[in-house]
């Protein structure tokens, strides 16, 4: 496993997240440590080993590595986002590594500080070690400047110092030495602070506060009596993909990772989506995840607020902000050398109708969910009706639509759908509020958009619904238009609709949002989020035996931690995409909340 300077392993997302809603960081097999953002998602990387191609220097990572190295097993413990890597060398010799980033309550709040402990211990024998820690500056371009101590190093570099505190060698670290591992060591990588008492006792505090603090959460989430496990670890991970600080939720931890092998559809999604909210907020609902929730319908409000009565984007950073520019970036080559790796996205300027739709979806929590904090009131429903006068507005013309054509702009069915749906909850909304007037005037207008959506994007000859009004075409968008109310499950047109989506975009077991040509040719990966979709609108229709069987095989699709990317290969079932992809772990978790049997009947 040791190595000399040029990587001669390739990357996987076979990987491991562990993380503490401040930040996060992606671990392999092996233990390296080879993407993290600091110190928030959108930051520029401090490892970036992932987008690391063959030909690139082996930088950009922090590694134990096993002289004589044969296998690995990794796991999580129980109900955390504790991760555990034990590796064995060929004469029986093991070391475990165990990693996490701490986050528990002290004095009244929540300790989450940008900080990765690692703990590295004999499990037998007297293993050969090699640790490496070299963090990387601007995108691969520069290294930090250095200096240490006689018990930290300190790393300094634009915008930031970071220090790794240890009771390891400080030498057998700067210079990259191999050591015999005869007890326990503790690596604390994170502020530029002195810690002033043992590193080993503050990591094994650490280690049990936040297994304590894990366990805890999880005690309260509302899980499915099948599939528990995977639903606990989703809901893990959209825990860690959340930016407590201002309730933004990315959509992956990652950039650049390709939707296919050389497909140059390499995109950062290190953002939030204002479409995601509706599909997140509605699994924290199921889960009971109540916290989470409310930072992020905050965030969305406080979004919708600030833009004035303007024009909501697509998406925004995890501070609110749009500097969003998408630039190319050349210092490196990109997951597997598969460039570009860019930077920013450059969607943020598109014309997303369906947006408005979204955020009144969003909203529509806090008028009805008596677990908030604070209820909405008719002074949050008068400001959100402009964003149903923009809805009503747009719902009938051109944009982008729900996949970012960069392109193609059409009336897109699942934009004007959206725009329907929100609408449709102020009326409801109003109703709730017991405004009678604005219930009856938003209920007319739904009405009159439903008619013309029917009108425009139901094709007899195609005895479906297509993707953009008086289109011919199919997307898989068109699978939720029960789960957003818009048709009856037992409506013939919906049931007509799944069956045309099956026999046209479902390849083997996985479903491709589209399969017409677009900005960059023809899909070559199935999205997985479409896949749930279609397990969903299965069960919706009936179906359930399928549907059932359906997940199983798509779980089976998970990594080894149980994690999935934004894309899947439909014939090898490889991930693809940026990772771990919110999308998809909501995708599951909604899917198993539906499908499980009742808890009153497992026993």
């Amino acid at each position: 496993m040791m190595t000399d300077n040029k990587r001669t392993h390739s990357a996987s997302l076979d990987l491991a997240l562990i993380g503490n809603s401040s930040f996060g960081a992606l671990i392999d097999k092996c233990g390296q440590i080879v993407w993290s953002c600091m110190p928030r998602f959108d930051s520029t990387p401090v490892f970036d080993a992932l987008l690391r191609g063959p030909e690139d220097e082996d930088s950009g990572l922090f590694s134990v590595e096993l002289a004589n190295f044969e296998r690995t097993e990794q796991r999580y413990l129980d109900n955390t986002a504790i991760l555990e890597t034990i590796l064995y060398d060929s004469n029986g010799a093991a070391v475990r590594i165990t990693d996490f980033a701490p986050r528990f309550k002290q004095f009244g709040r929540v300790f989450r500080p940008t900080m990765i402990v690692r703990i590295i211990e004999p499990v037998s024998d007297h293993p050969y070690i090699r640790m490496r820690l070299q963090p990387s500056c601007e995108w691969g371009a520069s290294k930090p400047h250095l200096t240490h101590g006689s018990n930290h190093i300190r790393y300094v570099m634009p915008g930031q110092a970071l220090r790794l505190s240890t009771d390891a060698s400080i030498t057998s670290i700067l210079d990259e030495t191999s050591t015999v591992l005869d007890q326990r060591l503790t690596l604390i990588f994170g502020p530029d602070e002195t810690i002033n008492e043992s590193i080993s006792e503050m990591g094994q505090r650490y280690l049990k506060e936040t297994c304590h603090y894990w366990h805890e959460w999880v005690r309260y989430l509302g899980v499915p009596f099948e599939w528990q496990r995977e639903v606990i670890r989703a809901a893990i991970t959209l825990k860690l993909n959340a930016y407590e600080d201002t309730g933004a939720i990315i959509a992956a931890m990652t950039t650049s990772i390709p939707e296919a092998p050389g497909s140059v559809r390499n995109w950062d999604y290190r953002y939030c989506w204002l479409r995601d909210s509706y599909f997140v907020l509605h699994a924290l609902n199921r889960l009971g995840v109540t916290l989470t929730l409310e930072r992020y319908l905050r965030y969305i409000i406080n979004i919708a607020a600030d833009s004035h009565n303007g024009e909501l984007l697509p998406l925004y950073r995890i501070n609110g902000r749009t500097d969003l520019d998408e630039t190319v970036i050349d210092t490196l080559s990109g997951y597997q050398g598969m460039g570009p790796v860019r930077v920013g996205n450059q969607a943020y300027e598109q014309k997303q109708n369906d947006i408005y739709g979204s955020v009144i979806l969003s909203a529509t929590h806090v008028f009805f969910d008596h677990r908030m904090s604070r209820m909405g009131d008719v002074d949050l429903f008068e400001h959100l009706e402009w964003l149903g006068n923009k809805a009503y507005e747009l719902y009938d013309k051109h944009d982008a639509g729900l996949w970012e054509f960069r392109d193609i702009a059409q009336v897109h069915t699942y934009s004007a759908v959206m725009c329907w749906a929100g609408c449709d909850r102020l009326a409801k909304i109003a109703t709730q509020l017991g405004l009678t007037q604005q219930h009856k005037h938003w209920r007319q207008r739904a009405d009159e958009m439903h008619i013309e959506i029917c009108k425009h994007a139901w094709s007899d000859e195609r005895h479906s619904f297509v993707d953009a009004f008086d289109g011919d075409h199919l997307d898989a968008s068109l699978l939720l238009l029960n789960e957003l109310g818009f048709l009856e499950a037992d409506d013939p047109r919906f049931v007509a609709t799944v069956e045309t989506v099956e026999q046209e975009l479902k390849v083997g077991d996985y479903v491709y949002r589209y399969v017409r040509e677009d900005d960059f040719g023809t899909p070559e990966t199935a999205f997985t989020i479409c896949t749930f979709w279609f397990i969903d609108a299965l069960a919706a229709i009936g179906r359930i035996e399928e549907a059932r069987e359906l997940f199983s095989k798509l779980l089976a699709r998970c990594n080894s931690n149980g994690l999935l990317s934004e894309d899947m290969d439909a014939h090898s079932g490889e991930l693809w995409g940026n990772f771990p992809q919110t999308y998809s772990m909501v995708g599951l978790i909604n899917s198993a909340k539906r499908l499980s049997i009742e808890w009153k009947d497992a026993f």
